[in-house]
């Protein structure tokens, strides 16, 4: 597909007729720009070791020349043409950041603030994305952190940060301005949660561009996926409150996704009973909003929290009716007869092979399974309502496996594919 009479270029190298893995670049003469810098995620394949060649070669990532860090073997096809090169991360969920360490240490990458501190937190371990070749600075590359609503110049590319609602702390839209285009890329959001005027200032700021690259997960599904949804965090929190409400004699534990920070902080805030959480989630909950809360460790990992809030993990498994405390693993230590809050935590569903054997292990222990989970995407009737509020002259969906089912009352729609240029 060509844009008459615009020298502007968007490659979608990946990230489309899939959820997740999206990298797509923008260029100009002899500018470029990437978002975002994520892999594809295909449990099933149980890769070895996840080189930069294996993941190419499951076709977890795309090709991409004089990007990847040069240490890593990549294969270029021809001299490197580009003067300016950068790369933009709109949110520190795994589908777009994996493979951040993989990139050229040369290029320089831009994310909020709150995301560049997330990011580093979740990876505190070393064990959160893939990993860095060196490692004396810490496990995680350098990224410049922006101030919400700054604005990035690469070249003759400039790119605004805009933060939006999500269940990633530190999410944001790009705003995408070359010398004949504006291009609005929205990352992942959504109109439900805690900061819904970010997405809706976003709307605004985005209103009437060139092209509007938009994800749409929530349409890659059938309509029954969405029967009895929780319509949002308010509502789930809600929900939270009340099993824990009645389970006054039992042991309560519960998971949730760590970069939804405005989640756990609420439930740390709001809990009829003392909330412990397992150690490196206190660490991100104290780096990314500095609140202090109880925690526990069964690790020698020193997060520098606060001795006086530790909570003995032993304590805590022979709890009845006093603590909410989280559970990441080893679920068979558990005392029987309790109750489990699943929040949007790993295994994440079905699809993954551990989902299975993790719901095994809870029964097996007569504990009782609640799963209470609602989207960090935006809902099918929102979608319609942000392409409407932007009113692009081309809307591009993205990160979605049904990408046909968003329609675009204001001008032309393009349904990409995976290497695509136009």
């Amino acid at each position: 597909m060509e844009l008459k009479d615009r020298k502007t270029k968007i490659t979608f190298h990946s990230g489309v007729l899939t959820i997740g893995g999206t990298v797509i670049e923008v260029s100009y003469g002899l500018d470029r720009i990437f978002f975002d810098f994520g892999t594809e995620f295909k449990p099933e394949l149980n890769l070895s070791n996840e080189t930069l060649q294996e993941l190419l070669d499951n076709r977890l990532i795309p090709e991409l020349d004089h990007v990847y860090d040069p240490r890593l073997g990549y294969k270029e096809k021809g001299e490197n043409t580009h003067s300016n090169t950068a790369v933009f991360l709109s949110h520190c969920h795994l589908d777009h950041t994996r493979m951040v360490n993989y990139l050229d240490p040369a290029i320089p990458m831009y994310a909020l603030k709150e995301t560049k501190v997330l990011l580093e937190s979740l990876n505190a371990n070393n064990d959160f994305i893939l990993p860095l070749q060196d490692t004396a600075n810490g496990f995680t590359r350098e990224i410049i952190g922006l101030d919400n609503e700054a604005v990035v110049r690469v070249g003759d590319i400039s790119v605004e940060v805009q933060r939006v609602d999500h269940d990633a702390y530190g999410a944001c839209g790009l705003i995408i301005n070359t010398p004949d285009m504006k291009i609005a890329y929205t990352g992942d959001l959504r109109l439900h949660g805690f900061d819904r005027e970010d997405s809706l200032k976003y709307c605004e700021k985005a209103k009437g561009c060139d092209a509007l690259i938009i994800e749409g997960v929530s349409i890659s599904f059938d309509d029954e996926r969405h029967v009895n949804r929780i319509n949002s965090e308010q509502e789930l929190l809600d929900k939270i409150l009340s099993i824990i409400e009645n389970n006054s004699n039992k042991q309560v534990t519960f998971n949730t996704y760590p970069a939804n920070v405005k989640r756990l902080a609420k439930l740390v805030e709001l809990s009829p009973r003392p909330v412990v959480l397992e150690g490196a989630y206190a660490n991100i909950l104290k780096q990314c909003l500095d609140i202090n809360t109880r925690y526990y460790q069964d690790d020698d990992n020193d997060y520098g929290l606060d001795e006086s809030l530790r909570v003995a993990y032993k304590d805590l498994l022979e709890d009845e009716g006093h603590y909410v405390w989280q559970v990441v693993d080893n679920h068979k230590k558990l005392k029987g007869g309790g109750v489990y809050i699943h929040s949007d935590a790993t295994p994440l569903g079905e699809f993954d092979p551990a989902y299975q054997p993790f719901l095994d292990a809870l029964a097996a222990n007569n504990i009782v399974f609640e799963r209470v989970a609602c989207s960090g995407h935006a809902f099918p009737e929102d979608l319609e309502e942000i392409v409407d509020r932007i009113a692009p002259k081309l809307l591009l969906p993205i990160h979605s496996l049904h990408p046909e089912r968003l329609e675009n009352k204001h001008g032309l729609r393009h349904l990409p594919i995976r290497g695509e240029t136009i």
